[in-house]
């Protein structure tokens, strides 16, 4: 879906406060949201919002009251804000989050209609065709009456967030909070509330108490993992950053003489990656987690580590592509053999869905399923625990706890299933396993369609596109329809690779592999779903590289400028015949030879990047235009630091 986490408050630790000061006086509404402090804005924003006269501008201000208000996880206010955006010509984003709340808020006629007249708008019924189906099948789980299963809240919740419980002994939770009682005397500005710490609750007296003074610093702590014995943890914590960025990484203690070691630092890809939301298995000798490398599926994925000797750990293995999808997935969590974990992207009821998987005879695992309501809702449902078998009271067959924010805020909740009577078992049938894949070949649309630089506004299918899958030694082609589409089927553990091209479009490829994914008895057709899009050519015109910066009069390649540079190299490597322009842009300060030299250096420093690649020398060419070409004209006295970022730029064009 199109939440990009934009990481919602029930994980508001994953994205801290990127270059920004906690304290930082805030004077309006738009200064408070590029620093992400969200209760601050929504003031500012209303303020603003009453003194505006055009409609146009009222009509910004409203669509960044519905995003803060979706950040503070209020989807009714969001809803009325994105309404009232559209209304004012905001145009196509107001009525995308419009239909996205309604999802959230599992009125999923209303946004059944809305994606269909989404689709219109930018001439691309393809684009929420998976929304539309989702919010079908989402209709049909929410009707479905389900008188063996109740979901309480639990005692001690409050306006703040709890969330991600784990059993902790017999009788107790330990859970994320932003309560009053965390420590560190800081707002964070993106709630309006304290930093998350870890805390215990007595599931029998009822207290509630801070973890650990070792564990729980000013920063932001939470999604702890503890071994069976309780006596070894691995939890998250996000570093707080004054300047640059700030990063989350998992930390791990141990339990000696009764009090936990100060938790050192687990980095298992050693760069500028947020690692996440710890699981061990039962038997302690795998660790799961949420990461978002940059050579994921997209978004967050699952990694796995397996134990190597007392303390070390292989290297992280991402897992399958019947689990991780180009969305985000998350809150991975374990009982026994079962692995539950939240997604964003596979069809479910909104929000974030609890899904599980399992171990197979074979060592994969199962294709995910949804849990289905009464567990997952509209709203983000994450961090479902359950407890034993062996524990379980008489005549329950399930009992547990998750988070959801369906009631307004992050809370615990807790949920027990009681027997049925007893299903007939079915027949053991000799099956046939058929796993088919579904692609489809598309190209961005823009608001400009000869503009690249213009606002993305989607996808479309390409019609009469080449595609070739090479596997095992052999190709298979096609040429797709009006659709974009083509279908396969696959084979066991194959690894393909998929290229897609037509005449005037960059050729693209991307990869699927089966080696992951288990024959499952309850899914024996299984239909998998890829995407590969293409980049019209648009010869001589600039397009900007994204998230290329620099540091203040420096020129050297910034660590998280790479990934957006590897892309560029794989691109180059799909399509040796291209040159390329590389041209590097400063904003009006600064004198000209000083702009002009600075920028030609920026603009080398790209080139011999990718000649580090591999690229040869003779397809690049560096220009640095220092100031003379600005992408928005405004008198350098009275430009906004927004317009000299957009004119402080790195681009590309294809000369040949």
């Amino acid at each position: 879906m199109k939440k990009i986490l934009i990481l919602l408050p029930l994980i508001s630790f994953l994205v801290l406060l990127n270059s920004c000061k906690y304290t930082q006086k805030i004077k309006d509404g738009n200064s408070a949201m590029d620093r992400k402090q969200y209760s601050v804005a929504i003031t500012l924003l209303k303020k603003e919002y009453d003194k505006e006269k055009s409609r146009i501008e009222k009509g910004k201000k409203a669509f960044l009251l519905g995003e803060a208000y979706k950040h503070l996880a209020n989807p009714d206010r969001a809803l009325s804000w994105y309404e009232i955006a559209y209304d004012n010509q905001y145009g196509i984003e107001a009525l995308e989050q419009y239909a996205f709340t309604l999802k959230e808020l599992e009125r999923y006629d209303d946004a059944i209609n809305a994606f269909k007249d989404l689709g219109n708008e930018i001439g691309s019924p393809y684009e929420y065709r998976r929304e539309i189906k989702a919010c079908q099948i989402a209709k049909n789980w929410s009707e479905k009456e389900d008188d063996n299963s109740k979901i309480e809240l639990l005692a001690g919740n409050d306006k703040t967030a709890d969330y991600a419980p784990v059993f902790y002994g017999d009788n107790q939770l330990v859970f994320t909070s932003d309560r009053n009682s965390s420590r560190g005397d800081n707002v964070y500005l993106w709630t309006g509330r304290s930093f998350s710490d870890l805390f215990v609750k007595d599931l029998k007296s009822g207290e509630i108490s801070p973890f650990s003074p070792v564990l729980n610093t000013p920063n932001n702590e939470g999604t702890i993992t503890f071994n069976s014995t309780f006596d070894e943890a691995y939890f998250t914590r996000c570093f707080a950053a004054e300047d640059g960025d700030a990063f989350c990484h998992i930390m791990h203690t141990k339990k000696q003489d009764g009090s936990w070691t100060e938790p050192e630092l687990v980095d298992f890809f050693n760069g500028n990656v947020n690692e996440v939301q710890p699981c061990l298995s039962p038997s302690g000798e795998e660790l799961y987690f949420a990461a978002d490398h940059p050579d994921g599926w997209g978004g967050y994925d699952l990694y796995y580590v397996k134990k190597e000797g007392i303390n070390g750990w292989s290297e992280p293995q991402i897992l399958g592509r019947n689990i991780n999808t180009t969305g985000n997935e998350n809150f991975p969590t374990m009982q026994e053999d079962t692995l539950y974990f939240s997604s964003d992207y596979r069809p479910g009821m909104g929000g974030l869905d609890i899904f599980k998987t399992y171990r197979l005879a074979s060592g994969k695992w199962s294709s995910a399923k949804n849990v289905k309501h009464p567990i997952n809702s509209g709203a983000d449902d994450f961090g479902l625990i359950l407890l034993p078998k062996g524990k379980l009271p008489k005549g329950v067959v399930r009992k547990g706890y998750f988070s959801s924010n369906r009631n307004g805020s992050d809370d615990i909740l807790g949920y027990t299933q009681m027997k049925t009577k007893k299903k007939k078992p079915k027949e053991t049938l000799v099956v046939d396993y058929t796993w088919v894949l579904d692609g489809f070949v598309l190209e961005k649309i823009f608001e400009n369609p000869d503009d690249p630089n213009s606002k993305y506004l989607g996808r479309r299918p390409i019609e009469m596109a080449k595609v070739d899958v090479v596997f095992d030694g052999k190709k298979e082609h096609f040429t797709v329809g009006k659709d974009g589409a083509f279908t396969m089927v696959l084979s066991e553990d194959t690894d393909y690779e998929i290229i897609a091209y037509k005449d005037g479009y960059l050729k693209n490829k991307v990869f699927f592999s089966t080696k992951d994914i288990g024959r499952d008895p309850e899914q024996p057709e299984q239909h998998f779903e890829v995407e590969v899009v293409l980049d019209k050519i648009y010869q001589d015109r600039e397009i900007v590289l994204d998230n290329i910066y620099y540091d203040f009069n420096k020129y050297n390649i910034r660590k998280d400028a790479e990934p957006t540079l590897n892309e560029l190299v794989k691109v180059l490597k799909l399509n040796p015949n291209i040159k390329i322009e590389l041209g590097s842009h400063t904003d009006c300060r600064g004198g000209d030879a000083y702009n002009a030299n600075l920028s030609q250096q920026r603009a080398q420093s790209v080139v011999d990047y990718l000649q580090t690649k591999g690229i040869s020398a003779s397809r690049l060419f560096a220009i640095g235009y220092g100031a003379t070409k600005p992408a928005v004209n405004c008198k350098c006295s009275q430009c906004t630091e927004e317009e000299h970022q957009r004119n402080r730029r790195t681009t590309f064009k294809i000369v040949e």
